[in-house]
């Protein structure tokens, strides 16, 4: 991510869709903006080939700006490119969002379709993720104290990551139904907290775990893993997911140099996930394993002082982030307000509260629940969180990143920039292809592996091409 520190990052981001028209199938929506973005916007160059047996040819493929989009049990997946800045983790985040919105009006279905950039279905239950991918070293070291202290982090950092929710499910697979001593939680930070199960797992559909255990670098194998998170939700402000991807990346930093604090280890990191999401007012206290407790905004200033002392002055963009990172956490306790507009959860709260407050309207309302959802709407003629006037630190970032052809253009840093050259010729081509993360190929013997993210490759794209 942060080219000084060595990091690449991608998020592969799950859209829910909204049909506002009952006499539409939401089920075939999906699809249609699929075909829609490869077929007609000629966006990307769809697979020829299965990928697995639940991706068979033409379900998805790989986009002129690096990235990947396809659909993954029903829903539309957008897969950013690899990044290695900050700013760039962001922009082409918000790519995807961009992709589909000009599709659906393109298409003048902006009036029966919407998609929704969230987590959760209230209705069903259901939950579909926001999965991030750090690269690291092959040789860092996963001890158990490494582990505990990670998950500490990850467990602690929805307080300005998470995306809210009204409401909470149950924490066990396929039981909608909360037993009947359980205190309803009425509004919550993380819309994934109550859908996670395991601290760590292989098996991603119906055992999330918060980090995913599965070892498919998509690089060579000797030098990279790739770090596979499912713990984080969704972010509609862009603020929020810079914090996400530049707290998390720095913290690695910090693994990997062996400088993590040390005594923040969680007695039970799912439990501690799900109690400090249910504590919107606080104040959010986790058992640690050596039997003592703290806050988790105690915690996240641990972590941001060792990131300070370690990582400060290396690079523009850490010390961005150090400076936000430290701003919201002492917002938190002096003026919570200052994040509307940055931090979702906060800024969600506030809106449904201004409303419930002015409709007479329990929490439990369905009205509320039908709000819930509009906050998340990508149009922004629709979406709730593009009504919320932020703070100029804010605004600044989030209007930044909003970049116009993101959708169709790659970042030049990383080995997208070959990739988005393979994709542009084979989408004009009649010649057989397979386009993969760390590879690309034209038959049995024309292949040409690309197993360094940080390289360009586009020499040897272009050779490969002229071949």
């Amino acid at each position: 991510m942060f080219r000084v520190v060595n990091r690449v990052v991608g998020l592969e981001t799950e859209y829910g869709a909204l049909v506002h028209d009952a006499e539409l199938s939401t089920e075939a929506w999906p699809a249609r903006v699929k075909n829609y973005i490869f077929r007609q916007a000629r966006a990307g160059a769809l697979d020829l080939h299965y990928r697995d047996y639940e991706e068979p040819p033409g379900n998805g493929g790989f986009l002129l700006n690096g990235g990947r989009l396809y659909l993954d049990m029903g829903h539309i997946e957008y897969a950013s490119p690899e990044c290695v800045r900050l700013r760039d983790a962001v922009v082409y985040d918000l790519a995807g969002d961009a992709l589909l919105l000009n599709a659906l009006r393109e298409m003048q279905a902006c009036d029966h379709v919407s998609f929704i950039k969230n987590n959760i279905d209230h209705y069903t239950g259901a939950t579909f993720g926001c999965h991030e991918n750090y690269l690291m070293r092959r040789e860092t070291q996963f001890t158990p104290p490494v582990l505990g202290t990670l998950l500490c982090f990850l467990a602690t950092r929805q307080i300005y990551t998470g995306a809210g929710r009204i409401g909470q499910a149950h924490p066990l697979a396929f039981d909608f139904d909360l037993p009947p001593s359980a205190t309803p939680v009425r509004f919550q930070i993380s819309q994934r907290a109550d859908h996670i199960v395991n601290d760590i797992y292989q098996w991603v559909q119906f055992n999330r775990a918060i980090i995913n255990a599965r070892d498919e670098p998509l690089a060579d194998y000797r030098k990279f893993r790739r770090l596979h998170l499912l713990i984080g939700d969704s972010n509609m402000s862009p603020f929020a997911s810079a914090l996400k991807v530049g707290t998390t990346a720095c913290i690695l930093t910090l693994l990997e140099e062996d400088k993590f604090p040390r005594g923040l280890i969680l007695q039970d990191a799912v439990v501690a996930t799900r109690e400090v999401s249910h504590q919107p007012d606080g104040p959010w206290l986790v058992e640690l394993e050596n039997g003592k407790t703290a806050g988790a905004l105690e915690i996240q200033w641990r972590f941001l002082e060792a990131a300070g002392k370690y990582l400060q002055g290396r690079d523009a963009e850490i010390d961005w982030l150090l400076e936000s990172w430290s701003f919201v956490l002492d917002s938190f306790a002096t003026n919570s307000e200052a994040l509307i507009g940055g931090v979702d959860w906060i800024t969600k709260r506030w809106l449904l509260g201004k409303f419930a407050e002015a409709e007479s309207l329990s929490w439990d309302d369905p009205w509320l629940l039908s709000l819930d959802l509009e906050y998340h709407n990508i149009d922004p003629s629709r979406g709730l969180f593009f009504q919320v006037k932020a703070g100029k630190r804010i605004t600044d970032w989030n209007q930044s990143v909003r970049i116009k052809n993101a959708s169709y253009r790659p970042p030049t840093n990383s080995r997208a920039a070959g990739r988005s050259q393979a994709v542009a010729w084979f989408r004009d081509s009649e010649l057989p292809y397979v386009i993969n993360w760390d590879s690309i190929a034209s038959g049995p013997q024309d292949i040409l592996v690309m197993s360094d993210p940080f390289s360009t490759y586009t020499s040897e794209v272009s050779a490969f091409l002229r071949r």
